[in-house]
């Protein structure tokens, strides 16, 4: 087994002056940090709405995913089959997930891209 001696010059190459600054680097993780506490009140701030039953049950949820309406039509209710009004209910529901989902791509995925694409590999980022 080689050792192979990394050259001085290639290591100066990754960082100028071969350090990294590193109160560039913590001022470049404050922002990012100031960033994605903005983003993250503008998703709770926001309200998506999700459907089921071509619009007979209707389900509003915050992007922090809290459920602030549903809404159900009268000619959803059939008190000979409330198995199927709660189908549509939970049906509405995942719609309105799947919104909140999006819209936290699409307003959290720049952040992450910043961190390399893939978040910092820990869950919730």
């Amino acid at each position: 087994m080689a050792l192979r001696v990394v050259s001085a010059a290639y290591s100066r190459g990754m960082f100028p002056g071969g350090q990294p600054d590193m109160a560039q680097l913590l001022q470049q993780a404050q922002q990012m940090q100031q960033q994605l506490v903005a983003a993250q009140e503008e998703l709770a701030r926001t309200e998506v709405t999700g459907s089921a039953g071509g619009g007979l049950v209707t389900a509003t949820m915050t992007g922090s995913g809290e459920v602030t309406a549903v809404t159900i039509a009268p000619a959803a209710v059939d008190p000979e089959d409330l198995e199927t009004l709660q189908d549509l209910v939970v049906a509405a529901l995942h719609d309105a997930k799947r919104a909140v989902d999006e819209l936290a791509q699409s307003t959290m995925g720049p952040l992450a891209g910043g961190l390399g694409g893939g978040g910092l590999g820990l869950p919730g980022f």
